[in-house]
């Protein structure tokens, strides 16, 4: 009977090991999230919103407008940019695969304050896996207590 137990002890240790893993490696693993669509509304020198938020994995939907001049927006760390006028929006799509605080910037010379024109998008961690992920580890533990103190 206890070497039953020991078998089935090692045997759900090791598949916890192996998800362990396996998590470790998918939370690296550039994943594809929701649809984000935001609406920036540039006007004197100034984004509305002003820091934008999604996921890692999320699929980022920029649509530029301009309420006065012509304006731009470049976005460090990933290099995608586009442009507006009044009327004429502008669109930039990419996915977030990087955590992390990364400016955007009038990419188009729009007036005596234009250095001033940025904002923020924030790229947070996709916490769901990590909290999928431990419940998993916590039911694995539990099994293997279960099992071993289940001969006591």
């Amino acid at each position: 009977m206890i070497r039953t137990l020991r078998r089935v002890g090692m045997v759900l240790l090791g598949a916890g090991a192996m998800l362990f893993l396996a998590s470790v490696v998918l939370a690296w693993w550039p994943a594809r999230g929701e649809e984000r669509a935001v609406t920036v509304v540039a006007r004197r020198f100034h984004y509305t919103p002003n820091i934008v938020r999604v996921r890692r994995g999320d699929v980022v939907t920029i649509r530029l407008v301009s309420e006065d001049v012509h304006h731009g927006l470049y976005l460090d760390g990933y290099e995608v940019q586009t442009s507006a006028l009044p009327g004429q929006d502008g669109v930039v799509r990419f996915v977030a695969d990087r955590t992390g605080k990364f400016a955007f910037r009038c990419s188009v010379t729009c007036g005596a304050f234009h250095p001033y024109m940025i904002g923020y998008l924030k790229v947070e961690p996709d916490y769901r896996f990590w909290g999928a992920t431990g419940a998993v580890l916590a039911l694995f533990g539990a099994a293997f207590v279960a099992v071993g103190t289940r001969g006591s």
